[in-house]
């Protein structure tokens, strides 16, 4: 297999141009059986094979740079870089990153993960080879859903004024996670370009320039031949910006794609190679359900279909109140960013797409423009990851909570999520959520409550942020359904010494803890929380009180969150009773199995019953 022949960076250099077929072939097959097992970013990365080999022929890394926008399409990039080996632990605890990480490779020259970055990491590397003096290629290669981000759009408007070499890559293949939307993603599909004319006029001006610097001919040619472009390429953004454009190449097409990026390197200043792909290549079910293969976990390599049985999650409880609530209240409006499909969207857009909102990769835009909704008397829905919605913390606090509108924030994804390591891990919403004045902070401890939840935040007049995590919804404590009643949290058991208050998911991991506790000789009160801001302060006396030890719990970092608050008050009533907090230490938390991570941070029913054992002890 020409495969084997790959170990190490730049190996593929040493590849003959007749062979290069025929290793994108076995780079696909390799990522099929691997992700098949594993799980992980499939569509994205089949499309990007030839694209990735291509880069690697024409740059010479380490030294030169690629900067992957998200980074899920970068495992070819691993395997060329001599990490292929590492693919049986894909995703695993202490294995290989889904994503660039620098500590992993001297060839992953940023750390990416969420959306519409590359061009701004790039752009800071260019200033600092300049700054330095040395001479390497920047390249940053940006999907054209993330082009759907603000943020690229600022980079771009900076990149315009540079007089030295940065080259973007545009990967086009129309999709995000979904298909994607809004008016770029139409002026992608219009573009064609003349490669002679390019070529005639760079010559011209590059001669101009090099004879009489400073002239005046210099604008004079260059504002002629863009008004000559305008009648010959319709709609040319990118040159109107002032950044050179080369293309559409196909990104399949190694020896093209190698040669644009070759010419790109000759020019002083910005270059957008624009490149298109197929999202979900070389694999049939892939290339016919693109965001199913997005992120995928194991499944049958023959059907495409996934090996475990999915079970019902948070995300799919949501799915079901939001259809109920459009139902019965028309001023029930949807939003996302680019991701019906994730969220639970998809079923509320196809019944009521008048009232759905998708606005591309844009958690600012979206966040604003639920509060122009709000304003307006409509009830807008923002169902947006954990992870992702920082992003938008500055909308959150100026345009919603300083206004109080009702916008409900449906934050998915909440808590440990997994495989996709520390750039995806929901672990500081709480924290910053909570910190807003006007904002109203709730987590469910099973699937009704999410339920009563969203029909509590409909009906109240400010904004609500209910957080859910990824993954199956508890069914237990089904008799325990207290009214939701603002601030109020619910007694779920009263006896003992010890009180577990627990936020959300850690209702069902405080029940094992009560259990083992029990089987010790303790007897334990459990409080579900429901409320993090503002939290019950008659529940929290309550418990500071009737009990010795407080045991706070969530799946939360501790600085900012709920425990942090539960321990401001007892102090400040003055009770003797002792505050253990249980939370995720200062940190981020790198990817693996969910179980595995809480049990190694200390936050699953085992460590937490050892933590207050031995603070009891003490």
């Amino acid at each position: 297999m020409i495969l084997d022949r790959i170990n190490e960076v730049n190996d593929i250099k040493n590849i003959s141009e007749e062979d290069l077929p025929s290793l994108a072939s076995e780079i696909r097959e390799f990522l099929i059986e691997k992700i098949s097992k594993q799980g992980g970013h499939l569509g994205s990365n089949l499309g990007a094979v030839e694209l990735t080999m291509a880069l690697h022929r024409a740059l010479n890394l380490p030294e030169d740079k690629i900067i992957w926008d998200v980074g899920h399409q970068s495992y070819t990039h691993k395997i060329l870089t001599g990490r292929k080996d590492g693919f049986d632990n894909l995703r695993s605890y202490k294995g290989l990153a889904g994503f660039p990480k620098r500590v992993e490779s001297d060839c992953d020259a940023f750390n990416t993960g969420h959306s519409s970055t590359s061009i701004s990491a790039g752009l800071g590397m260019v200033a600092a080879r300049d700054i330095k003096g040395t001479n390497e290629t920047i390249v940053s290669v940006i999907g054209d859903g993330s082009m759907t981000g603000g943020m690229a759009y600022e980079a771009l408007n900076n990149a315009a004024k540079l007089e030295t070499n940065f080259i973007i890559v545009l990967n086009d293949n129309n999709m995000s996670i979904s298909e994607n939307v809004g008016g770029f993603s139409k002026y992608l599909n219009s573009i064609r370009t003349s490669e002679t004319y390019m070529d005639i006029k760079d010559g011209i001006y590059y001669k101009i320039k090099d004879t009489r610097p400073g002239s005046k001919v210099v604008d004079t040619v260059r504002k002629t031949k863009n008004s000559l472009k305008q009648l010959v390429v319709p709609g040319m953004f990118f040159e109107d910006m002032g950044i050179t454009y080369l293309g559409p190449v196909d990104g399949h097409d190694i020896q093209a794609v190698e040669k644009a990026i070759n010419e790109a390197k000759k020019r002083k200043m910005a270059v957008l190679v624009h490149v298109i792909t197929q999202k979900g290549r070389g694999y049939e079910p892939a290339m016919r359900h693109p965001a199913r293969f997005h992120g995928a976990s194991p499944f049958d390599v023959e059907t495409g279909i996934p090996l475990n049985q999915s079970k019902t999650s948070y995300t799919d409880i949501f799915s079901t109140v939001m259809t109920k609530l459009g139902a019965r209240d028309e001023r029930v409006v949807a939003i996302t960013a680019a991701m019906p499909d994730g969220t639970g969207l998809k079923r509320f857009r196809n019944m009521y797409p008048d009232r759905f909102f998708d606005v591309g990769i844009a958690e600012e835009h979206a966040v604003t423009f639920a509060a122009g909704l709000a304003a307006s008397g409509l009830r807008p829905v923002v169902a947006i990851y954990s992870s992702f919605l920082q992003r938008a913390y500055d909308q959150i606090i100026h345009d919603v909570c300083l206004q109080n509108l009702p916008v409900i924030f449906a934050v998915d994804r909440a808590g440990i999520v997994g495989a996709d390591g520390e750039t995806h891990q929901g672990i500081f919403d709480l924290s910053f959520l909570s910190s807003i004045p006007n904002m109203t902070v709730m987590a469910p401890k099973n699937k009704w409550e999410l339920s009563d939840m969203m029909k509590f935040a409909l009906n109240y007049d400010g904004p609500v942020a209910i957080r859910y995590p990824r993954g199956e919804a508890y069914a237990g404590l089904q008799d325990s359904r207290a009214p939701m009643e603002m601030g109020k949290a619910e007694l779920l058991y009263a006896e003992g010494d010890i009180c577990l208050m627990a936020v959300g998911t850690m209702v069902k991991t405080a029940e094992e803890v009560r259990e083992l506790l029990k089987e010790k000789g303790y007897k334990c009160s459990l409080v579900n929380a429901r409320f993090v801001k503002p939290i019950d302060e008659f529940a929290t006396k309550w418990a500071a009180d009737n009990h010795k030890m407080v045991v706070t719990m969530e799946e939360n970092v501790l600085s900012g969150g709920y425990g942090e608050k539960v321990r401001t008050y007892i102090d400040s009533i003055e009770s003797k009773a002792k505050v253990l907090n249980i939370a995720l230490k200062d940190d981020y938390v790198e990817h693996g199995n969910v179980e595995l991570l809480k049990k190694e941070l200390g936050i699953d029913s085992l460590s937490i019953t050892a933590s207050i054992l031995s603070a009891l002890n003490k």
